[in-house]
């Protein structure tokens, strides 16, 4: 596999993978884990994305566009992963479960 590319998972859709953009995948994905607390019920969907909007490079990211479309790609990796969890609550809250 290029490097440039990563297999990332979706929990909604198990044994079946998507290849992405690794430079912004990775930026993504440190920058959620950074904002998102390690205890439930964890912070909404919408919250974590404000706080990490400030977390990621201009270059990959210019003014945060398609920041919407990575979180998902993202959260939904590090959930199939277990590296996320979903809480029981509405709307959606996401939490570290402490795997890396």
């Amino acid at each position: 596999m290029p490097e440039d590319k990563i297999e990332i998972q979706n929990v909604n859709t198990p044994g079946r993978t998507e290849r992405v953009d690794r430079a912004k995948y990775t930026a993504m994905r440190e920058a959620l884990l950074a904002v998102l607390p390690s205890k439930a019920p964890g912070m909404t969907v919408a919250d974590a994305k404000a706080a990490l909007l400030p977390r990621l490079p201009d270059a990959l990211f210019p003014q945060g566009k398609t920041a919407g479309w990575w979180l998902k790609a993202v959260q939904l990796d590090l959930e199939a992963k277990g590296v996320i969890v979903r809480a029981p609550v509405k709307p959606v809250h996401l939490y570290r479960s402490g795997k890396s």
